[in-house]
């Protein structure tokens, strides 16, 4: 593979014209699909295998056009103080809106007077209109949205308080001015690491361009593939990631060649030789985590999956090729001066050994300490991770200062925390002799049991062989108490259908929400076991060894498990959460541990193939087991802490949005990133070389004559090539051929 790379970057680099156009090319092909293509539609959100998508599917069966999981809002009026909003002109304003909502959107499928619907707080103080719309709020228009907004402005004027709560405000968070301080933390840290505008540039403009190209492309198939307008969000955050490392990698080790003294085309060539092979094997690894996504057997969780592993390969590519033309372009301009002086006194004896080589040096001495500091201090870390609790966030984690969390607020004052989150309780009596007393026996069990607030009388369909039963929780949405309430309902409902042939089944947002978080936790083992898996044998065709992919998979777990301690010490206990604006602890974000097993596996790979495919080279060239180690962290720990605090940069702009969701999963993984870079690979990993030293590398003869020989660390590379100068015939003939 080093050969075939080396003679790719070394021909891109001399056709660099035909390269940079041919990816110009295809960014204005990808940009002109998008512009051309129709708008993109949410597309709705299931979860195939659970019984609240089942209970969902048999309403739109049995109740055609009823929109059961259609988006939803609630309208929360609350008279001035002394006033009751029962009064004549509070009535009327409220009953206006009512016709108003009705009139606003043809996405609407009802509104509810709450006069007509007991809607009315038994101090008439509160009341709310419920509005119930025929799609997702994933595709609810922003005209649909706009409308609802601005129903309460003439009741607030009348001096009632109006806040609106539901899923229907519900938007995927703008995140472009993130992105843009992300980009621009980036260049900084590119600028220090390098010296030199040109090479700091070239890794955001390769970036960019990949990036550019994978969404683009995404969003002129949205509606070919039925992508939905959210398939993008996680391929421009993996995209950007992994495009800026990967062109980072090989810019730097263009730069070590040239400070060698070898000519540009040869330094391109063996830079694509040897950081390239990283690229592609770091690369892989995290396509295998993206893909790995369909596991979950969540549709828009396969699909942003799919998507952003296309925008990986495509920024692998982008590094292969248009980062050796571009470096053609740049000259020896990439080079900053400083660089050039460093470069010039690198070959002598009294040249200053650099930072990582003075901390290789350190973990040598002392390997023992720095494995037990490094594992016992994250094992601390992680501790909190044993109390995990998930779940999807409701309106009362946003902040205090909008409108659902007042909403809400309002409502618990009002009526009672469980009417934030009714369920919906469906009964399906086509297979019961006596429907009727299967659905009234299914109201008094729901009754009986502890946790519930209300319940409203069955409402059936025209075929008389289906009903629905609202039920009020005593307790918050994404309590532990609903959620036991639930599994109650369900129990009861298993002995209901054995003895009268009704079926029992329990949705709702609630619900829904409930069995989504089951479903992340039942496949995250499974997820785990494929991803670390899969990647545990790429890494051993690698690094030919068995304990270095070994010991590379449970660094990643422990940087991850350790990183979940701490998301649940800040956003579940509350520990420090006011100094990262957590204004309500509860249950973690369901999809979090998986999401972030996805995103922090690429990229701590990442960062392990590039550092120890540097050891292994040396390794492999005939350097000791310990030298290997000094000699991969002074070419490497320089890169891989610029791509490490790179990342923890982007990722950290998250922490400051609104939303509690977004602050978690930027949260999550800039301490995650921080731990697998500067603690398992900067840390633990050389700790455990050094402890292991020639064993590290040790390989079964019979498994080393089955694994594939992908050559890596160029070994095969350098026999190819002569040992003379740059413009020897021996180099030039192997590329010409």
């Amino acid at each position: 593979m080093a050969t075939f790379l080396y003679k790719l970057g070394r021909l891109a680099f001399r056709r660099r014209r035909y390269v940079a156009l041919l990816w110009v090319a295809l960014l204005a092909l990808a940009g002109f699909g998008a512009s051309s293509a129709a708008t993109a539609t949410s597309s709705s959100f299931s979860i195939p295998g659970t019984e609240a998508q089942k209970a969902f599917d048999l309403l739109d069966e049995r109740f055609p056009g009823g929109s059961a999981d259609g988006a939803s809002a609630r309208i929360v009026f609350q008279a001035p103080a002394g006033e009751k909003v029962t009064a004549a002109a509070n009535k009327a304003e409220i009953q206006d809106m009512v016709g108003e909502l009705k009139s606003g959107s043809d996405q609407v499928a009802s509104v509810a007077d709450p006069y007509k619907t007991n809607a009315v707080s038994k101090n008439g103080s509160t009341a709310y209109i419920s509005v119930s719309y025929k799609v997702s709020s994933m595709e609810l228009t922003d005209a649909t949205r706009e409308a609802l907004e601005d129903v309460g402005h003439d009741a607030r004027n009348s001096g009632m308080k109006v806040e609106i709560g539901g899923d229907a405000l519900q938007v995927m968070p703008e995140t472009g001015a993130t992105e843009i301080i992300g980009v621009a933390m980036a260049a900084v840290v590119l600028v220090i690491t390098f010296g030199s505008l040109i090479a700091a540039g070239l890794p955001l403009l390769t970036a960019l361009i990949g990036v550019g190209i994978g969404v683009s492309t995404i969003t002129a198939l949205a509606n070919v593939l039925d992508l939905g307008s959210t398939t993008s969000t996680l391929a421009m955050m993996i995209g950007l990631a992994v495009g800026i490392d990967y062109a980072l990698f090989i810019v730097s080790r263009y730069r070590a060649e040239l400070a060698e003294g070898r000519e540009r085309e040869e330094a391109a060539g063996r830079a694509v030789g040897t950081a390239g092979s990283a690229v592609v094997f770091a690369g892989l690894t995290v396509v295998i985590a993206l893909v790995g996504l369909a596991v979950v057997n969540i549709p828009m969780l396969s699909k942003m999956g799919f998507a952003a592993a296309g925008t990986v390969a495509i920024a692998v590519l982008i590094a292969l090729t248009l980062v050796p033309a571009l470096l053609g372009f740049a000259g020896k301009r990439v080079m900053g001066r400083k660089a050039r002086k460093a470069a010039e006194a690198e070959n002598k004896p009294e040249a200053k050994p650099n930072m990582g080589t003075r901390w290789a040096r350190f973990v040598l001495r002392r390997p023992v300490w720095v494995l037990l500091v490094g594992v016992l201090g994250l094992g601390a870390i992680a501790v909190p991770a044993a109390s995990l609790e998930m779940g999807l966030p409701d309106d009362g984690a946003q902040p205090k200062s909008t409108t659902q969390r007042q909403a809400y607020d309002m409502l618990s004052d009002g009526f009672g925390p469980g009417f934030n989150g009714p369920l919906m309780v469906v009964v399906d009596t086509a297979k019961s002799s006596d429907g009727k007393a299967a659905v009234t026996r299914v109201s008094d069990e729901i009754e009986g049991s502890g946790g519930v607030a209300a319940v409203t009388p069955a409402t059936f369909n025209k075929a008389g062989d289906t009903a629905t039963i609202t039920v009020i929780p005593k307790d918050r949405p994404s309590s532990v108490e609903t959620e036991n309430v639930v599994h109650a309902i369900r129990d009861a409902g298993a002995d209901i259908k054995s003895e009268t042939g009704a079926e029992v089944l329990v949705t709702g947002a609630t619900a829904m929400n409930i069995d989504f978080s089951q479903k992340m936790n039942d496949a995250l083992l499974p997820y785990l076991a494929l991803v670390v898996g899969l990647a545990f044998l790429l890494l051993m065709v690698v690094f030919r060894s068995i304990l270095v992919p070994l010991k590379a998979a449970l660094g990643f777990l422990l940087s991850v498990v350790a990183a979940l301690g701490a998301v649940v010490a800040v956003f579940q206990w509350g520990w420090l959460g006011s100094l990262f604006g957590v204004e309500q602890t509860g249950p973690i974000m369901s999809m979090m541990p998986i999401f972030m097993v996805g995103v922090v596996f690429g990229l701590a790979m990442d960062y392990e193939v590039f550092l120890v495919t540097r050891m292994r080279e040396a390794y492999v060239h005939g350097e000791s087991s310990g030298q290997a180690i000094v000699t991969g962290f002074k070419h490497g720990a320089r890169v891989v802490t610029a791509a490490a605090v790179i990342m923890m940069a982007v990722f950290s702009g998250f922490i400051g949005s609104s939303e509690q969701m977004i602050k978690m999963i930027g949260f999550s993984l800039a301490i995650a990133v921080f731990f697998d870079a500067f603690v398992v690979r900067m840390a633990i990993v050389p700790a455990v070389l050094a402890l292991l030293g020639k064993r590290a590398w040790w390989l079964p003869r019979w498994l080393d004559r089955v694994l594939p020989n992908v050559d890596v660390e160029g070994e095969g590379l350098r026999k190819d090539l002569s040992d003379g100068p740059a413009e020897g015939g021996g180099e030039r003939e192997l590329v010409r051929v």
